[in-house]
């Protein structure tokens, strides 16, 4: 078996970690037959993934939360950026949130309007059909 020998400092440890996150969303995307594309650049434009269903796109925005307490407040972090889901992980616990972008400064994830995913492909896609 490999051994991971390399030594990454807290920040870039961090980042792995959440890229991981939207690598999973972007696996269950193409499971389902989505087309994927993930952007080169994503300065100030808050797109992570855009997925199509080959005739329309979908600008998806990945984020992580740390608690798993499913009231946690969540912070409009894309500001006015057009993009049309936010797709919320918690790190703490095996479960997600699916969300339109909300105009205000914070939110509940467990908002009506939320739909919530067990981490797994099928109830992932699942809760992706109910919006």
């Amino acid at each position: 078996m490999p051994v991971k020998n390399a030594n990454r400092t807290a920040p870039a440890n961090q980042y792995y970690k959440n890229t991981s996150f939207e690598t999973l969303a972007a696996s269950w995307f193409t499971y389902d037959g989505w087309e994927v594309f993930v952007p080169v650049i994503d300065h100030d434009m808050k797109t992570d993934l855009l997925v199509s269903d080959g005739v329309n796109f979908y600008r998806i925005q990945i984020k992580t939360v740390e608690s798993a307490d499913e009231s946690h407040l969540v912070e409009n972090k894309w500001g006015d950026a057009k993009i049309d889901y936010v797709i919320y992980f918690s790190k703490s616990a095996n479960w997600g949130y699916i969300s339109k972008p909300f105009k205000k400064r914070r939110k509940r994830l467990n908002s009506p309007d939320n739909i919530k995913f067990h981490q797994h492909h099928k109830p992932f896609i699942k809760a992706l059909s109910l919006i």
